[in-house]
C-alpha cells in the first residue's frame, strides 16, 4: 500500500515539475546534488548522509513549505529524511526505522530529492545513498539468545556420556566461529560445533548437584559474545521395595457386602529408612470384585460377588497380583500374588423358565399319558449340593381328581381320568387350573409358585346330518332378487357344539349368471341373487353342502320356477311413419301396414289392440282389435277440414299391445298384464300427387338385467370418472363461450354501461334448423355529442364520430353517413340462416313466437312468418342511444320496457326509416337492392381495430324489432 502511494506522489511530484519548467522557465537549483553519500550499517537516527543547498530565482521568492523533500527511492526505504540546516541549505540523515543492515538490506539507495520556491519554480535531484559494511560479534539463537539455559540429567545409567546439547549462534558476516566453555572441567567438553557433551555418568549422592558454564562464541576478528549454560543432576530411585506380609491364600463366603476386608499388605523401601514410607500399591491387572487402598495396602470387596455366576461358578478361586511401588510416577517395583477363595451359599430358590404352562390335551387322550415334566423346566443355580436341590409338593385345584404328580415330588403330572365331552358323567369343563410348588432341600427353604392351565381339545367324531334327505322349493319367476325361498339345516354330534357352515358347491348357475342363488353360511337360507325367468329354466337343481370345518355332508335342493305373465308383446315395427291423402276411403287398411306381435308366455289370441294416444276424432282404429297377433290400421272416418272439425295434419298415434285378451273383467283387476307399445306418425296430404312409400323399421329389443357384483367395482368407478370429466368439459365449453360472448360483444365504456351495438357474424357453424328471416337496420339521426375527428379511408373527406355510441356524420354537410359512403342509406337486409332458440309470446297480440337469444331475430311460431309482435309487416328498429340507468329494460324475450320505450321516445329525433320484405313475386327495387347488412371490417370501423385519425367504433347490436310510434315518422 506504502509503495502504490508512494509512486503516485512521484508522478504527481515529476508532473509539476515539468509545468514548472515548461511555465516560467525560472532559475531555480539543488546545490550539492546530485551526488554519492556514504553511511555505515547499524547506524543510528539522525546520521549525517549529505548536505545540500537551494539556490533561488532572482525574483523575490522562498522554499514553498514542507520543500526540499524525497519524493522517491530506488529501492523504496524510509531509513532516510531531509532536516533544515542553515539558510538555504539542508542535510540528509538516517531516521533509525528501519535500522540499516549490510547484510540483510539493499547496499544502495537512490533519493529523488524534489524542490520548489512560492515563484513556482522547482528542481530534482538524485543522491546516491551507499550502505558501509562494519564487523559485528557473533549472536546465540535459539534458547540461548536472551536467556540462561538449564540442562537436566539423570543419575547412573539413564543418561549415559555423550552429548547433551547443541549450542546455536552465527554471524553477520559470515565468518568462521570458534566455542570454549569456562571454568574447564572433566565432566564436560564443548566442541568447535559447538555440541556440550558429558564424559561420564553421573552419581547424585557422590557428584555435585549443579554446573554452571560460561559458553564464549568468537568470529575471525576476535569479537565475541557469552552465555551460561547451568546443568542440574537429578535423583534416580535405585532400590527395589519388599513385601513384609507372609500369607498368600484367603477365604471369605459369597454375598459380602462392599467394603469388607479381605487383607492387609505391608512392604518397605531400603531409600525410605528413617522417614514416612512413600510406597505405592495397586492390584495388577486391576480386579473388579476387589480394591486396595493406595498408601496402607488393605484389600476390600469393591462389588457384589455371586459364587454361582460365571465365571465363578467354574473358577471360584481369583488370584491377585499385589504391586508396590516408591514412586507413583515410576520408580522401583516389586510384585506377590495372592488367592482368594470364594465358598458357595444357599442364597438363590429355584427357578423355572415359566411360571405359567399353558397345556392343550385331547378329550380322548387315556389315562396314564404323561402331560409335562416341570423337573425339565426348573433348576437351582447355586453350585455346591445340597444348595442346589429342590423338590415339587402336591398338586391343587380344579382337575386335581384327574390329575396327579407321579412319583411324588418328580414333577411329573400324569392324567389319572377321562376327559370325554360326550361323556355325560364328565362336567364337560373345558380347562383346568392346577397349582404346584417347587421347593429348596436346604435352609432356608426358598420356595416358588407354578400354575399349570390344561385346556381340553375337543376332537371332531361325528359328521353332520341333515334334517332331510332332499329339499324341493317352488319359486315364481317374479320374486325379486334378495328374497329368501327356503331354509335347509343338519345337526352335529360333537361337544361342543362349534357350528356349520352351508353352502352351495354345484348348480344354481345360468349362462348370463355364474350363482343365481345364495345361501346364508351360518343359518342356511336360501336366497336368490338374480331375476328367474321361466322361459329360459324351469328348474334348479342344487348340491348344499353343511360342513363343521372338518367333515362334510351334502343334500340335494331342488327349485321349480313357476310362470308368471311377465313378458310383454314385442311388435314389429315398433316406429313407423305414415302418409296418406285426405280423401282417403273409410275403411281401407292404411298403405297395406300391419302389425305382428309376439309374446313369450302368452297365446296369441290373448292380444288387444287399442290406440292410446294421439287418435284426434277418432280416424284410426285396428282390425282385428283382439284375438290374433296380427292386426291392420285402418281408417275408420272421413277427415273434416273444411268445416274447421280437423285441424291436425300430422298425427303421432301410441298403440297399446297388451296379452290380457283371454282374461275376464274381474280377472284383470289381479292378474299381472304386460303392454307392449308401438308409435305410428300419420301425416295427412291434402293432394297426393305421388305415393310415399315407406319402408318397415326393424326394433331389436334386448332385455339386460343389471345384477350388482362386487368384481364389478371399477363400473361406478369408472361412471363416476367419467362424469367428472364431464362436468369439467361442461364447465371449460361454458368459458369458451363466456369469452367469445365477452370478445364479440365488449363492455360499453365507463359512461354507458353497455355497447351500443352488437352483431354476432358468423351464425353458429352447427346449424340444427334452418330458416330464412329477414333482418334490416337503419340509420338513424341521433342527438349526439360528437367528440372526435377522423378522415374516411374511402372518399378521404373528414367525418365526426361519437367515441361511445359510435354515431359518425360529415364535418362539412353535418350529415350523419358512414365513412366511404356518400349518402347515407340503409342497410341491406339480408338472409341469415338463423337458429331459433326460445320461445315467447308477444304481450300485443298474444301470438307466440320464436326469437334467437344472440341476434333477437324472430318469427311467428304458427306461419314462421318473420315479424315483431303485434306487426303484420317486418319493420327496422330504431337505434338509439339508451342511458346507464336503462340497462335493465329489456325483459328475458327482449322487449324493451315502459321505462326503455320512454326513453327512446325522448332521445329520438327522427323517425324510422323502414326496410320491408318484398312481398312474394314482385321484383324488389333499386334502392332495396342497395341495402346491405354490413359485418364490420378490420381498418374500417370494425371490432378491436382503429384506424389513423379516428376512434374505434363499437360493433353495431341487432336489437329486436319495437314497433315505430306515429310521433316518429320523420324519415331521414
Amino acid at each position: 500500500m506504502d509503495g502504490r502511494i508512494l509512486g503516485k506522489r512521484q508522478n504527481i511530484f515529476l508532473l509539476l515539475v515539468l509545468l514548472g519548467r515548461i511555465s516560467g522557465g525560472k532559475t531555480l537549483s539543488l546545490n550539492g546534488l546530485p551526488a554519492t553519500g556514504n553511511v555505515t550499517e547499524n547506524s543510528s537516527a539522525y546520521i549525517l548522509v549529505h548536505t545540500f543547498s537551494v539556490t533561488l530565482s532572482p525574483s523575490p521568492s522562498e522554499v514553498a513549505s514542507g520543500y526540499p523533500l524525497i519524493i522517491n527511492s530506488n529501492p523504496l526505504t524510509k531509513a532516510f529524511r531531509i532536516d533544515p540546516g542553515a539558510t538555504h541549505t539542508y542535510k540528509v540523515v538516517t531516521t533509525g526505522d528501519p535500522v540499516l543492515d549490510y547484510e540483510t538490506m539493499p547496499n544502495s539507495f537512490d533519493l529523488q530529492i524534489y524542490v520548489n520556491d512560492t515563484a513556482g519554480a522547482s528542481d530534482l535531484q538524485i543522491l546516491t545513498v551507499q550502505i558501509t559494511d562494519v564487523n559485528e560479534p557473533p549472536v546465540f539463537r535459539g534458547n540461548l539468545a536472551d536467556q540462561t539455559v538449564m540442562i537436566y540429567i539423570l543419575e547412573g545409567n539413564r543418561t549415559p556420556p555423550g552429548v547433551i546439547y547443541q549450542i546455536d549462534a552465527s554471524d553477520p558476516e559470515q565468518s568462521q566461529l570458534t566455542y570454549s566453555c569456562t571454568p574447564v572441567l572433566e565432566s564436560f567438553t564443548v566442541s568447535q560445533t559447538g555440541t556440550i557433551s558429558s564424559t561420564k555418568e553421573f552419581d547424585f549422592e557422590r557428584d555435585p548437584h549443579t554446573y554452571l558454564l560460561n559458553i564464549t562464541v568468537t568470529d575471525r576478528l576476535g569479537l565475541s559474545t557469552t552465555r551460561t549454560v547451568i546443568i542440574n543432576i537429578i535423583n534416580t530411585n535405585d532400590e527395589t521395595p519388599y513385601f513384609t506380609t507372609n500369607e498368600r491364600v484367603y477365604r471369605i463366603p459369597e454375598e459380602n457386602s462392599p467394603g469388607t476386608v479381605v487383607a492387609n499388605i505391608t512392604a518397605k523401601d531400603p531409600d525410605d529408612e528413617g522417614i514416612i514410607s512413600r510406597l505405592v500399591y495397586s492390584i495388577s491387572p486391576p480386579n473388579m470384585h476387589f480394591s486396595i487402598n493406595p498408601f496402607t495396602g488393605v484389600i476390600y470387596v469393591a462389588m457384589r460377588i455371586d459364587r454361582d455366576a460365571a465365571p465363578l461358578r467354574l473358577h471360584p478361586n481369583i488370584s491377585l497380583v499385589i504391586r508396590v511401588e516408591d514412586n507413583p510416577s515410576g520408580g522401583q517395583t516389586n510384585e506377590i500374588e495372592i488367592t482368594v477363595i470364594i465358598e458357595d451359599l444357599n442364597d438363590n430358590p429355584p427357578e423355572c423358565s415359566l411360571y405359567n404352562f399353558r397345556l392343550e390335551v385331547s378329550e380322548t387322550a387315556t389315562t396314564g399319558t404323561l402331560l409335562l415334566d416341570l423337573r425339565d423346566h426348573c433348576q437351582d443355580i447355586d453350585v455346591e449340593p445340597p444348595n442346589n436341590e429342590f423338590n415339587f409338593t402336591g398338586l391343587s385345584g380344579l382337575g386335581s381328581n384327574k390329575f396327579t404328580l407321579n412319583p411324588s415330588g418328580s414333577g411329573k403330572i400324569v392324567l389319572i381320568g377321562e376327559l370325554d365331552f360326550e361323556n355325560p358323567d364328565n362336567l364337560a369343563v373345558e380347562e383346568y387350573t392346577l397349582t404346584a410348588v417347587v421347593q429348596d432341600i436346604a435352609q432356608p427353604y426358598y420356595t416358588n409358585n407354578i400354575y399349570i392351565y390344561i385346556k381340553i381339545i375337543p376332537v371332531n367324531e361325528f359328521f353332520p346330518v341333515f334334517n332331510n334327505l332332499s329339499y324341493v322349493f317352488n319359486v315364481s319367476e317374479m320374486t325379486q332378487a334378495g328374497s329368501s325361498i327356503g331354509k335347509v339345516s343338519a345337526t352335529d354330534k360333537d361337544l361342543p357344539f362349534t357350528g356349520i357352515t352351508y353352502s352351495i358347491v354345484a348348480g344354481g348357475g345360468t349362462l348370463s349368471y355364474t350363482n343365481i342363488f345364495w345361501i346364508d353360511p351360518n343359518e342356511g337360507n336360501l336366497e336368490i341373487i338374480a331375476t328367474l325367468d321361466y322361459e329360459t329354466t324351469q328348474r334348479y337343481i342344487l348340491t348344499v353342502q353343511a360342513s363343521d370345518t372338518e367333515k362334510l355332508a351334502t343334500v340335494s335342493v331342488i327349485i321349480n320356477v313357476l310362470e308368471v305373465n311377465d313378458e310383454k308383446p314385442v311388435c314389429s315395427a315398433n316406429t313407423y311413419s305414415l302418409a296418406i291423402p285426405v280423401d282417403l276411403a273409410v275403411g281401407t287398411n292404411i298403405e297395406g301396414f300391419r302389425i305382428e306381435c309376439v309374446d313369450r308366455d302368452s297365446s296369441p289370441r290373448s292380444f288387444r289392440y287399442f290406440i292410446n294416444s294421439g287418435n284426434v276424432n277418432n280416424h284410426f282404429t285396428f282390425s282385428p282389435s283382439a284375438g290374433s297377433n296380427v292386426s291392420q290400421l285402418i281408417l275408420a272416418s272421413r277427415f273434416d277440414y273444411d268445416s274447421g272439425l280437423d285441424t291436425m295434419w300430422d298425427y303421432r298415434l301410441r298403440v297399446h299391445i297388451t296379452d290380457d285378451n283371454l282374461l275376464s273383467g274381474s280377472n284383470r283387476a289381479t292378474t299381472l298384464i304386460e303392454t307392449g307399445t308401438v308409435t305410428l306418425s300419420i301425416r295427412v296430404i291434402p293432394n297426393p300427387t305421388t305415393t310415399i312409400t315407406t319402408t318397415p323399421a326393424i326394433t331389436l329389443l334386448i332385455r339386460t338385467e343389471n345384477v350388482y357384483s362386487e368384481s364389478a367395482w371399477y363400473v361406478p368407478f369408472l361412471i363416476s370418472v367419467g362424469s367428472m370429466l364431464l362436468l369439467g368439459l361442461l364447465g371449460y365449453l361454458s368459458f369458451l363461450l363466456a369469452k367469445y360472448i365477452r370478445t364479440y360483444c365488449p363492455p360499453k365504456p365507463k359512461a354507458n354501461k353497455r355497447p351500443l351495438m352488437c352483431i354476432f357474424f358468423p351464425v353458429e357453424k352447427k346449424k340444427v334448423k334452418k330458416e330464412e328471416v329477414w333482418v334490416s337496420t337503419e340509420m338513424t339521426k341521433i342527438n349526439t355529442v360528437f367528440d372526435g375527428e377522423a378522415t374516411d379511408p374511402v372518399t378521404g373527406k373528414m367525418y365526426e364520430y361519437n367515441s361511445k355510441s359510435g354515431a359518425r356524420r360529415w364535418k362539412d354537410t353535418k350529415e350523419p353517413v358512414e365513412p366511404g359512403i356518400k349518402e347515407p342509406v340503409a342497410q341491406e337486409m339480408t338472409k341469415i340462416n338463423t337458429v331459433f332458440d326460445g320461445e315467447a309470446r308477444d304481450p300485443v297480440t298474444g301470438k307466440m313466437y320464436e326469437y334467437n337469444s344472440k341476434s333477437g331475430a324472430r318469427r311467428w311460431k304458427d306461419t314462421k312468418e318473420p315479424v315483431e309482435p303485434g306487426i303484420k309487416e317486418p319493420v327496422a328498429q330504431v337505434i338509439s342511444t339508451v342511458p346507464a340507468n336503462s340497462s335493465e329494460g329489456k325483459d328475458r324475450t327482449g322487449t324493451p320496457s315502459k321505462q326503455e320505450s320512454g326513453t327512446n321516445g325522448r332521445e329520438l329525433a327522427a323517425e324510422n326509416n323502414m326496410a320491408t320484405k318484398p312481398s312474394e313475386g314482385k321484383a324488389e327495387t333499386s334502392s332495396q337492392d342497395s341495402l346491405k347488412l354490413q359485418k364490420p371490417k378490420d381498418g374500417a370501423g370494425g371490432r378491436g381495430s382503429s384506424s389513423p385519425g379516428r376512434s374505434p367504433v363499437p360493433s353495431p347490436k341487432i336489437y329486436p324489432q319495437l314497433q315505430p310510434k306515429p310521433a316518429l315518422r320523420n324519415v331521414v
